[in-house]
Protein backbone atom coordinates (compact mmCIF):
# COMPACT_ATOMS: atom_id res chain seq x y z
CA UNK A 1 0.00 0.00 0.00
CA UNK A 2 1.41 3.53 -1.04
CA UNK A 3 1.87 6.41 1.44
CA UNK A 4 2.28 9.77 1.90
CA UNK A 5 5.72 11.35 0.97
CA UNK A 6 7.99 12.00 3.85
CA UNK A 7 7.14 15.07 5.30
CA UNK A 8 10.02 17.60 5.60
CA UNK A 9 8.88 18.78 8.74
CA UNK A 10 8.09 15.75 10.52
CA UNK A 11 8.85 12.52 8.79
CA UNK A 12 6.78 9.69 10.13
CA UNK A 13 5.89 9.75 13.46
CA UNK A 14 7.48 7.57 15.80
CA UNK A 15 5.45 4.61 16.83
CA UNK A 16 3.95 4.70 20.67
CA UNK A 17 4.54 1.06 22.11
CA UNK A 18 3.59 -0.56 19.04
CA UNK A 19 0.29 1.16 18.71
CA UNK A 20 -1.84 1.80 15.96
CA UNK A 21 -1.31 5.60 16.44
CA UNK A 22 1.87 7.78 15.81
CA UNK A 23 1.77 11.34 18.30
CA UNK A 24 4.52 13.76 18.65
CA UNK A 25 4.62 17.99 19.81
CA UNK A 26 6.07 20.25 17.78
CA UNK A 27 5.52 24.15 17.25
CA UNK A 28 2.72 24.19 19.45
CA UNK A 29 0.65 21.32 17.43
CA UNK A 30 0.20 17.89 19.25
CA UNK A 31 -0.34 15.59 16.28
CA UNK A 32 -1.97 12.28 16.01
CA UNK A 33 -1.59 10.07 12.98
CA UNK A 34 -3.95 7.40 12.61
CA UNK A 35 -1.57 4.07 11.41
CA UNK A 36 -3.39 0.95 10.79
CA UNK A 37 -3.44 1.81 6.91
CA UNK A 38 -3.90 -2.46 6.23
CA UNK A 39 -7.74 -1.92 8.04
CA UNK A 40 -8.09 1.80 6.43
CA UNK A 41 -7.48 3.08 10.11
CA UNK A 42 -10.52 0.86 11.59
CA UNK A 43 -10.56 2.00 14.93
CA UNK A 44 -9.80 -0.90 17.42
CA UNK A 45 -9.66 -0.74 21.16
CA UNK A 46 -6.05 0.33 21.54
CA UNK A 47 -6.52 3.18 18.76
CA UNK A 48 -9.59 4.26 20.60
CA UNK A 49 -7.66 3.97 23.99
CA UNK A 50 -4.29 5.85 22.53
CA UNK A 51 -6.16 8.82 20.69
CA UNK A 52 -7.89 9.31 23.64
CA UNK A 53 -5.07 9.80 26.11
CA UNK A 54 -3.21 11.74 24.07
CA UNK A 55 -5.84 13.99 23.77
CA UNK A 56 -6.41 14.25 27.66
CA UNK A 57 -2.54 15.17 27.71
CA UNK A 58 -2.34 17.59 25.28
CA UNK A 59 -5.84 18.87 26.91
CA UNK A 60 -4.41 21.06 29.68
CA UNK A 61 -1.01 21.12 28.81
CA UNK A 62 0.59 24.62 27.85
CA UNK A 63 2.87 23.92 25.28
CA UNK A 64 0.11 22.32 22.89
CA UNK A 65 -2.13 24.99 21.25
CA UNK A 66 -3.58 23.37 18.75
CA UNK A 67 -4.54 19.27 17.61
CA UNK A 68 -4.29 18.37 14.21
CA UNK A 69 -5.43 14.34 13.20
CA UNK A 70 -3.88 12.73 10.26
CA UNK A 71 -3.65 9.65 8.75
CA UNK A 72 -0.62 7.90 7.37
CA UNK A 73 -2.43 5.64 4.88
CA UNK A 74 -3.31 7.45 1.27
CA UNK A 75 -6.51 5.61 0.76
CA UNK A 76 -8.50 6.30 4.15
CA UNK A 77 -8.74 8.68 6.92
CA UNK A 78 -10.49 6.29 8.76
CA UNK A 79 -12.85 3.81 7.82
CA UNK A 80 -14.88 3.46 11.01
CA UNK A 81 -15.18 1.43 14.25
CA UNK A 82 -13.41 -1.82 13.74
CA UNK A 83 -16.50 -3.70 14.68
CA UNK A 84 -15.38 -7.57 13.50
CA UNK A 85 -14.27 -8.52 17.00
CA UNK A 86 -17.03 -6.48 18.50
CA UNK A 87 -19.37 -9.43 16.58
CA UNK A 88 -17.24 -12.02 18.24
CA UNK A 89 -17.88 -11.13 21.49
CA UNK A 90 -21.54 -10.51 21.10
CA UNK A 91 -21.80 -14.15 19.20
CA UNK A 92 -20.12 -15.33 23.15
CA UNK A 93 -22.41 -13.22 24.44
CA UNK A 94 -20.44 -10.68 26.14
CA UNK A 95 -22.06 -8.08 25.71
CA UNK A 96 -20.63 -6.50 28.75
CA UNK A 97 -17.33 -5.89 26.50
CA UNK A 98 -19.62 -4.42 23.49
CA UNK A 99 -21.02 -1.96 26.09
CA UNK A 100 -16.86 -0.90 26.53
CA UNK A 101 -15.68 -0.92 23.43
CA UNK A 102 -18.45 1.61 22.57
CA UNK A 103 -18.75 3.49 26.17
CA UNK A 104 -14.86 4.15 25.19
CA UNK A 105 -15.60 4.60 21.23
CA UNK A 106 -18.37 7.57 22.53
CA UNK A 107 -15.91 8.81 25.23
CA UNK A 108 -13.15 9.36 22.54
CA UNK A 109 -15.94 11.30 20.57
CA UNK A 110 -17.15 13.55 23.27
CA UNK A 111 -14.12 14.74 23.97
CA UNK A 112 -13.60 15.57 20.90
CA UNK A 113 -16.64 17.77 20.97
CA UNK A 114 -16.12 19.43 24.14
CA UNK A 115 -12.06 19.91 23.49
CA UNK A 116 -11.25 23.47 24.42
CA UNK A 117 -8.55 23.60 21.89
CA UNK A 118 -8.61 24.11 17.88
CA UNK A 119 -9.20 20.27 16.53
CA UNK A 120 -8.34 19.98 12.84
CA UNK A 121 -8.91 16.98 10.94
CA UNK A 122 -7.31 16.40 7.49
CA UNK A 123 -10.28 13.78 5.89
CA UNK A 124 -7.77 13.22 2.79
CA UNK A 125 -9.46 9.93 1.48
CA UNK A 126 -12.25 7.36 3.39
CA UNK A 127 -14.22 8.64 6.48
CA UNK A 128 -16.65 6.64 7.52
CA UNK A 129 -18.53 5.78 10.87
CA UNK A 130 -16.26 5.98 13.89
CA UNK A 131 -14.02 7.87 11.11
CA UNK A 132 -16.94 10.92 11.09
CA UNK A 133 -17.12 10.36 15.22
CA UNK A 134 -12.93 11.89 15.43
CA UNK A 135 -13.51 14.04 13.09
CA UNK A 136 -17.21 15.87 12.64
CA UNK A 137 -17.14 16.96 15.88
CA UNK A 138 -14.02 19.00 15.60
CA UNK A 139 -13.91 22.69 14.87
CA UNK A 140 -11.72 22.30 11.42
CA UNK A 141 -12.53 19.28 9.35
CA UNK A 142 -10.67 19.68 5.44
CA UNK A 143 -12.02 17.52 2.59
CA UNK A 144 -9.97 17.08 -0.70
CA UNK A 145 -11.20 15.66 -3.82
CA UNK A 146 -10.11 11.78 -2.33
CA UNK A 147 -12.59 12.34 0.56
CA UNK A 148 -15.83 9.55 0.78
CA UNK A 149 -17.95 9.88 3.54
CA UNK A 150 -20.98 7.50 4.77
CA UNK A 151 -22.48 6.89 8.00
CA UNK A 152 -22.92 2.88 6.55
CA UNK A 153 -24.58 1.21 9.24
CA UNK A 154 -27.30 -0.61 8.14
CA UNK A 155 -25.72 -1.95 5.52
CA UNK A 156 -24.39 -4.24 8.62
CA UNK A 157 -27.41 -4.44 10.44
CA UNK A 158 -26.33 -1.86 13.15
CA UNK A 159 -27.36 2.03 13.12
CA UNK A 160 -25.39 4.89 12.70
CA UNK A 161 -23.72 6.10 15.81
CA UNK A 162 -20.68 8.06 17.14
CA UNK A 163 -22.95 11.04 17.97
CA UNK A 164 -24.66 11.19 14.03
CA UNK A 165 -28.21 11.03 16.15
CA UNK A 166 -27.08 14.49 16.44
CA UNK A 167 -25.54 16.04 14.00
CA UNK A 168 -27.06 14.26 10.85
CA UNK A 169 -30.38 16.00 12.13
CA UNK A 170 -28.80 19.12 12.28
CA UNK A 171 -27.29 19.41 8.43
CA UNK A 172 -28.03 22.54 6.34
CA UNK A 173 -29.87 22.74 3.54
CA UNK A 174 -33.12 20.78 4.89
CA UNK A 175 -36.23 21.52 6.26
CA UNK A 176 -37.26 22.50 9.56
CA UNK A 177 -40.00 19.64 9.71
CA UNK A 178 -37.38 16.68 10.22
CA UNK A 179 -33.55 16.62 8.80
CA UNK A 180 -34.66 15.32 5.74
CA UNK A 181 -31.05 14.51 4.61
CA UNK A 182 -29.62 13.81 7.61
CA UNK A 183 -32.28 10.96 7.53
CA UNK A 184 -31.84 10.08 4.05
CA UNK A 185 -27.88 9.63 4.58
CA UNK A 186 -28.75 7.72 7.83
CA UNK A 187 -30.95 5.24 6.44
CA UNK A 188 -29.39 4.80 3.17
CA UNK A 189 -25.98 5.03 4.35
CA UNK A 190 -25.17 7.08 1.12
CA UNK A 191 -21.84 7.48 0.33
CA UNK A 192 -21.03 11.56 -0.29
CA UNK A 193 -17.90 13.55 -1.43
CA UNK A 194 -16.28 16.45 -0.53
CA UNK A 195 -18.28 19.74 -2.28
CA UNK A 196 -21.76 17.29 -0.35
CA UNK A 197 -19.47 17.26 2.67
CA UNK A 198 -19.27 21.21 2.69
CA UNK A 199 -23.00 22.16 1.15
CA UNK A 200 -24.43 20.12 4.53
CA UNK A 201 -21.41 21.41 6.81
CA UNK A 202 -19.86 17.71 7.58
CA UNK A 203 -16.80 19.51 6.33
CA UNK A 204 -15.64 23.07 7.10
CA UNK A 205 -12.69 23.48 4.38
CA UNK A 206 -11.80 22.08 0.99
CA UNK A 207 -7.74 21.82 0.20
CA UNK A 208 -6.92 20.17 -2.96
CA UNK A 209 -5.14 16.13 -2.38
CA UNK A 210 -1.96 17.51 -4.00
CA UNK A 211 -1.38 20.38 -1.60
CA UNK A 212 -2.24 18.33 1.58
CA UNK A 213 1.18 17.64 2.35
CA UNK A 214 2.44 21.69 2.33
CA UNK A 215 -0.89 22.36 4.06
CA UNK A 216 -0.14 19.54 7.28
CA UNK A 217 3.21 21.14 7.29
CA UNK A 218 1.96 24.66 7.85
CA UNK A 219 -0.17 23.47 10.49
CA UNK A 220 2.99 22.01 12.01
CA UNK A 221 4.85 24.42 11.65
CA UNK A 222 2.49 25.99 14.69
CA UNK A 223 0.82 28.26 11.37
CA UNK A 224 -2.43 26.61 10.95
CA UNK A 225 -4.54 29.84 10.69
CA UNK A 226 -2.15 30.51 7.54
CA UNK A 227 -2.30 27.00 6.31
CA UNK A 228 -6.23 27.76 6.36
CA UNK A 229 -5.60 31.17 5.10
CA UNK A 230 -3.18 30.38 1.63
CA UNK A 231 -4.27 26.49 0.86
CA UNK A 232 -8.40 26.49 0.61
CA UNK A 233 -9.95 26.53 -2.09
CA UNK A 234 -13.99 27.46 -2.81
CA UNK A 235 -16.03 24.55 -2.65
CA UNK A 236 -16.44 22.25 -4.88
CA UNK A 237 -20.22 21.81 -6.73
CA UNK A 238 -22.38 19.15 -4.75
CA UNK A 239 -24.60 17.13 -6.44
CA UNK A 240 -26.13 16.11 -3.25
CA UNK A 241 -27.31 19.91 -2.82
CA UNK A 242 -29.27 19.64 -6.56
CA UNK A 243 -30.93 16.34 -5.11
CA UNK A 244 -32.33 18.34 -1.84
CA UNK A 245 -35.55 19.33 -3.62
CA UNK A 246 -36.43 15.44 -3.81
CA UNK A 247 -34.94 14.32 -0.46
CA UNK A 248 -37.22 16.40 1.42
CA UNK A 249 -40.37 15.13 -0.63
CA UNK A 250 -39.46 12.03 0.62
CA UNK A 251 -37.66 12.11 3.78
CA UNK A 252 -38.72 15.04 5.49
CA UNK A 253 -41.21 13.03 7.74
CA UNK A 254 -43.25 10.44 7.97
CA UNK A 255 -42.68 6.23 8.79
CA UNK A 256 -39.63 4.37 6.76
CA UNK A 257 -42.87 2.90 4.81
CA UNK A 258 -44.29 6.11 4.03
CA UNK A 259 -40.75 7.10 2.45
CA UNK A 260 -40.61 4.01 0.45
CA UNK A 261 -44.16 4.55 -0.91
CA UNK A 262 -42.94 8.23 -2.06
CA UNK A 263 -40.21 6.73 -4.48
CA UNK A 264 -43.31 4.29 -5.67
CA UNK A 265 -45.31 6.82 -6.30
CA UNK A 266 -44.15 10.81 -6.62
CA UNK A 267 -44.13 11.75 -9.89
CA UNK A 268 -41.72 15.15 -9.23
CA UNK A 269 -38.96 13.83 -8.52
CA UNK A 270 -35.76 12.08 -10.38
CA UNK A 271 -36.50 8.75 -11.62
CA UNK A 272 -33.16 7.21 -11.29
CA UNK A 273 -32.57 8.24 -8.14
CA UNK A 274 -35.55 6.84 -7.09
CA UNK A 275 -35.14 3.42 -8.63
CA UNK A 276 -31.44 3.61 -6.77
CA UNK A 277 -32.57 4.87 -2.97
CA UNK A 278 -35.65 2.63 -3.29
CA UNK A 279 -32.99 -0.76 -4.16
CA UNK A 280 -30.54 0.52 -1.62
CA UNK A 281 -33.60 0.82 1.09
CA UNK A 282 -34.38 -2.72 0.24
CA UNK A 283 -31.14 -4.57 0.68
CA UNK A 284 -30.05 -3.20 4.03
CA UNK A 285 -31.33 -4.47 7.42
CA UNK A 286 -35.34 -3.87 7.34
CA UNK A 287 -34.66 -3.68 11.78
CA UNK A 288 -31.60 -1.61 11.52
CA UNK A 289 -33.29 1.21 8.60
CA UNK A 290 -36.44 1.28 10.90
CA UNK A 291 -34.22 1.93 14.41
CA UNK A 292 -32.18 4.42 12.78
CA UNK A 293 -34.93 6.45 11.52
CA UNK A 294 -36.36 6.04 14.87
CA UNK A 295 -32.90 7.00 16.45
CA UNK A 296 -32.81 10.41 13.96
CA UNK A 297 -36.29 11.33 15.21
CA UNK A 298 -35.02 11.06 18.76
CA UNK A 299 -31.85 12.82 18.27
CA UNK A 300 -33.73 16.01 16.82
CA UNK A 301 -34.83 17.53 20.17
CA UNK A 302 -32.18 15.91 22.28
CA UNK A 303 -28.31 17.19 23.59
CA UNK A 304 -25.38 15.83 21.99
CA UNK A 305 -24.58 13.92 25.75
CA UNK A 306 -28.19 12.82 25.28
CA UNK A 307 -27.65 11.02 21.96
CA UNK A 308 -24.40 9.52 23.23
CA UNK A 309 -26.16 7.82 26.45
CA UNK A 310 -29.32 6.93 23.58
CA UNK A 311 -27.17 5.18 20.84
CA UNK A 312 -25.21 3.05 23.56
CA UNK A 313 -27.69 1.46 24.63
CA UNK A 314 -29.21 1.23 21.19
CA UNK A 315 -26.24 -0.31 20.18
CA UNK A 316 -25.65 -2.54 22.45
CA UNK A 317 -29.44 -3.98 22.11
CA UNK A 318 -28.62 -4.28 18.17
CA UNK A 319 -25.41 -5.95 18.58
CA UNK A 320 -27.71 -8.66 20.02
CA UNK A 321 -29.86 -8.84 17.32
CA UNK A 322 -29.50 -11.52 14.27
CA UNK A 323 -28.78 -9.13 11.87
CA UNK A 324 -25.96 -7.83 13.45
CA UNK A 325 -23.72 -10.81 13.12
CA UNK A 326 -25.22 -11.35 9.64
CA UNK A 327 -24.57 -8.66 8.09
CA UNK A 328 -20.91 -7.99 9.72
CA UNK A 329 -20.19 -11.39 8.41
CA UNK A 330 -21.57 -10.59 4.39
CA UNK A 331 -19.81 -7.46 3.89
CA UNK A 332 -16.58 -7.74 6.74
CA UNK A 333 -16.08 -11.31 7.27
CA UNK A 334 -16.91 -13.12 4.21
CA UNK A 335 -17.13 -10.44 2.28
CA UNK A 336 -19.89 -12.10 0.06
CA UNK A 337 -22.43 -9.85 0.77
CA UNK A 338 -25.52 -11.85 0.19
CA UNK A 339 -26.94 -11.08 4.12
CA UNK A 340 -30.08 -12.95 5.37
CA UNK A 341 -32.63 -10.56 7.56
CA UNK A 342 -34.62 -11.23 9.72
CA UNK A 343 -37.03 -9.62 9.26
CA UNK A 344 -36.59 -9.70 5.53
CA UNK A 345 -38.83 -7.01 4.59
CA UNK A 346 -39.50 -3.70 6.05
CA UNK A 347 -42.80 -4.32 6.14
CA UNK A 348 -42.32 -6.97 8.34
CA UNK A 349 -40.59 -5.27 11.06
CA UNK A 350 -42.68 -5.31 14.17
CA UNK A 351 -43.10 -1.55 16.23
CA UNK A 352 -42.79 -3.30 19.24
CA UNK A 353 -39.36 -4.84 18.52
CA UNK A 354 -38.11 -1.57 17.91
CA UNK A 355 -39.62 -0.16 20.93
CA UNK A 356 -37.61 -2.82 22.71
CA UNK A 357 -34.03 -1.89 21.06
CA UNK A 358 -35.16 2.09 23.10
CA UNK A 359 -35.48 -0.02 26.17
CA UNK A 360 -39.58 1.06 25.82
CA UNK A 361 -42.29 -0.93 27.07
Amino acid sequence: MGRRRTSSVTGRLPPVNESFIRTRVANGVGEVQLDRPGALNALDRSMIRDVRSSLLAWRDDPAVTAVLVTSTSDRAFCAGGDVKPVREVALEGRFDTVREYFADEYRLDELVATYPKPYLAVLDGVTMGGGLGISVHGAVRVTTEKTTMAMPETAIGFVPDIGSSHFLPRLRGTTARCDAVGMYLGLTGARIDAGDALAVGLATHYVPSARIDDFTDRIRAGRWRDALDEFVEPAPESSLAQRFPDIEMVFGDGTVLDMVSRLDVLTDIDATWAEQTRTALRSLSPTSVWATAELMRRGAESTLEECFARELDVAVRVAATPDFAEGVRAVLVDKTRDPRWSPAALEDVDPVAIAALFGDR
